[in-house]
C-alpha cells in the first residue's frame, strides 16, 4: 500500500524523536508548518547512516550496494516528483517544496560512503574533507528551510554543521573505536602524544582534547554569528540545538575528558526544558 504523506511525515518524526532527540526538541521551536521538513531531512540522514552502520551482518560490498540503491530511489523519485517509500515520500515533498540543490544530498551520500571504507583521516584538513558531506551540509540543507536573511548566514550554518559532528566525534570517541574508526586527525594525536586505542585518560589524551574543543567552540562561535541572521523563530530553533550540543563539550570537562567509561550526554528532561523556554520567547 502507497503511504500517504501524513504517514511518511509521522514516520520521519518518529525516527527523529528516537534517535536525534536534541534536533526534535529544538524543532519546536519552529513554526508547526516547518518543523515536519526538519523531521524529513533527519529521517533521510538517518536512514543512509543506518545502511553504513546498523547491517551488521552485511560486507562492506553489500552495504556499498544498498547505499547506492538507497541514493538512487531517492534521486529518481526526486526525478518525478514522488515516492511509494514511507520515508522518502515525504523527503521528496520537502525538497521539492524548499527547492534544495540535490547536489547536497549526493555530497552526503559520498560521505556515508566513505565510511565504509575509511577509518581514519591523517590531518584537520583530511578530515574536513569528510565532514563537508556529512556535517556542513546538513546546514546547508537546513538554509532554505529556516529562510536567512543575508547571504552571509551560508558559512556559518556550515560551521554549526561541523560544531554540531565534531561535538559527536569527541563524544564518540569509544563508540567509534569499538566500529574501527578514528576520527580525531592522526596529526592531532601524534602532536600530543595521545592514542585512543588504550582507552585511558592521561595527561595527553588531555591536552588533546582541550585542543579539540577549543577547535569545537571556535566553529560554535562563528555559528552564532550565523544565528543572529536568521529570522526569530528559525534562530530559536537552532539556538535551541545550539545550546544543548555544546553542553556536551561541558560534560566531556566536567568527566575530566573521561570520553571511554560514560557516555557524556544530555538528559532528555533537559532538552525538553531548554527547547520549551526557547520557544516561548519573542524577538
Amino acid at each position: 500500500m502507497t503511504p500517504t504523506l501524513e504517514l511518511s511525515y509521522a514516520r520521519c518524526r518518529t525516527l527523529n524523536k528516537q534517535y536525534g532527540t536534541t534536533y526534535y526538541w529544538s524543532t519546536y521551536a519552529l513554526p508547526a508548518v516547518k518543523r515536519h521538513h526538519v523531521w524529513a531531512l533527519y529521517a533521510f540522514c538517518r536512514r543512509a547512516d543506518d545502511i553504513v552502520d546498523e547491517f551488521n551482518d552485511a560486507s562492506v560490498d553489500e552495504r556499498c550496494a544498498a547505499l547506492s540503491a538507497f541514493g538512487d530511489r531517492f534521486f529518481a523519485d526526486l526525478e518525478r516528483g514522488c515516492s511509494d517509500d514511507l520515508v522518502l515520500k515525504a523527503v521528496v515533498h520537502t525538497v521539492r517544496a524548499f527547492g534544495h540543490d540535490p547536489e547536497t544530498f549526493l555530497r552526503f551520500l559520498a560521505s556515508m560512503a566513505m565510511d565504509l571504507t575509511i577509518d581514519r583521516y591523517a590531518t584537520w584538513s583530511d578530515l574536513l574533507g569528510y565532514m563537508d558531506g556529512s556535517a556542513a551540509v546538513i546546514g546547508e540543507m537546513m538554509l532554505p528551510i529556516l529562510e536567512p536573511t543575508d547571504r552571509r548566514a551560508f558559512c556559518h550554518a556550515r560551521d554549526l554543521g561541523l560544531a554540531f559532528q565534531l561535538t559527536n566525534f569527541l563524544r564518540d570517541v569509544a563508540e567509534d573505536l569499538d566500529r574501527g574508526r578514528v576520527y580525531v586527525p592522526q596529526e592531532d594525536l601524534d602532536r600530543f602524544g595521545a592514542d585512543p586505542r588504550r582507552r585511558m585518560v592521561d595527561e595527553p589524551w588531555r591536552e588533546l582534547m582541550r585542543f579539540e574543543i577549543d577547535r569545537c567552540r571556535a566553529l560554535y562561535r562563528s555559528g552564532d554569528a550565523g544565528v543572529l541572521m536568521l529570522p526569530p523563530s528559525s534562530a530559536r530553533c537552532v539556538g535551541a540545538a545550539r545550546t544543548l550540543y555544546s553542553r556536551i563539550l561541558d560534560r566531556i570537562e566536567a568527566a575530566d575528558y573521561d570520553v571511554f567509561h560514560e557516555r557524556a550526554h544530555v538528559s532528555t528532561i533537559q532538552k525538553m526544558a531548554t527547547a520549551a523556554q526557547v520557544a516561548m520567547r519573542r524577538s
